[in-house]
């Protein structure tokens, strides 16, 4: 199941004190930044940057808005493909090709439907904007999809990533299904890495397998929903566990990191799920949250106008309507601050000066630009 905030159980469970919460979960302190609001968004859920500092906001429901920040104004872009809207599915990600000023190349992920329910697919289109605001998709190509697809419109993730290799990167939800994060004849439930053109990676741990197995880079994945490089180049990821167990990740090749057979949280049910200390073969996360933060972004900040964050993991959280920011040392990492935001957090990026931006969950989910105070 997703986060819909916490479970009827866990819920009384933390009323009662039969949860433990770490003393710092529950502080609430003053935001140490100006929040400046942009514009206004109908279940936004990504934000990429232009060339020109305009930029590009997705909607679940299948709207892709040009939103000029200086304006605080919003036009729509054409030639959207049909999104399986429902559950958590819709239209996902966005990101520019490395060559999007020569190309006009951009991507998106979204649900989309079939056999069987929705699954996660990933196209390319060309991007042609109008001189008066707005503009159009045109070529539109399905270059990666889901190997299977499930009723229930659950843990798509599909968030995408280039590395300066030129690879696009997906980080692939298991929807709902949990084994196949196990099995190497899906790409369910895995961190993907590909060519621009959607060809597996002549460098994947098992390129030589061919077929679905020469997409993955790493498997044992749930609903990864944030993915980005420190400045060291290595990647690193967050997802949502179940009951509990929402996970920071390094991002090594050809490791397993054990979903559904460990994790720190519960099934929904209540029933146990081994502890990824019971199996060493297993990657365990760097960080995790018992309870949960419902992690939705992930960026490693590397700017300068916020100098202390520097190379920190910033996390935005939807059931704990927060921010979280995570130290890393080497290969640790622990929660250092957590901000109240009043509201479910969804996109996050950095921008070329150093100031982040957020977008809120939901109807009405503002865009935000985060400076210091």
């Amino acid at each position: 199941m997703m986060h819909l905030g916490i479970s009827l159980t866990y819920a009384l469970a933390l009323l009662t004190g039969a949860l433990a919460v770490p003393s710092q979960h529950l502080n609430t302190r003053q935001q140490p930044f100006k929040s400046t609001a942009i514009t206004t968004h109908n279940e936004p859920w990504a934000i990429a940057f232009l060339p020109d500092n305009r930029i590009l906001v997705t909607e679940r429901r299948g709207n892709l808005r040009l939103v000029d920040p200086a304006a605080k104004s919003t036009s729509t872009i054409t030639g959207v493909p049909t999104v399986a809207y429902g559950g958590q599915g819709g239209l996902h990600d966005v990101a520019l090709h490395p060559n999007y000023a020569e190309n006009n190349i951009i991507y998106i992920s979204y649900a989309e439907s079939g056999t069987g329910g929705a699954g996660g697919a990933v196209a390319r289109a060309k991007l042609t904007l109008n001189a008066n605001g707005g503009g159009a998709l045109s070529g539109l190509e399905v270059i990666w999809r889901h190997s299977q697809k499930a009723s229930g419109g659950l843990q798509f993730a599909c968030r995408l990533l280039f590395g300066s290799d030129g690879a696009l990167w997906i980080s692939s939800g298991e929807i709902n299904q949990m084994t196949p994060s196990q099995s190497m004849t899906s790409n369910l439930g895995k961190v993907i890495r590909l060519y621009e053109n959607g060809t597996a990676f002549a460098g994947n741990p098992f390129a030589s397998q061919g077929a679905i197995q020469a997409q993955i880079y790493s498997l044992g994945h749930r609903n990864p929903l944030g993915i980005d490089w420190d400045a060291e180049g290595r990647l690193w990821e967050v997802e949502m566990g179940p009951m509990g167990g929402d996970e920071l990740n390094l991002i090594k090749p050809g490791a397993n990191y054990g979903w559904p057979l460990v994790s720190e949280g519960k099934h929904y049910n209540g029933t146990t799920i081994p502890l990824h200390k019971t199996r060493p073969d297993f990657a365990a996360p760097k960080a995790f949250w018992v309870p949960v933060i419902s992690p939705a972004g992930l960026i490693i900040y590397k700017g300068n106008l916020f100098s202390n964050w520097k190379g920190n993991a910033i996390i935005t959280g939807t059931s704990s309507q927060s921010i979280v920011r995570a130290t890393i040392s080497g290969e640790t990492a622990k929660e250092a601050q957590r901000i109240s935001m009043g509201k479910r957090m969804r996109g996050i990026r950095e921008d070329k000066d150093g100031a982040i931006w957020v977008i809120e969950d939901g109807g009405n989910g503002r865009l935000l630009k985060l400076t210091p105070n």
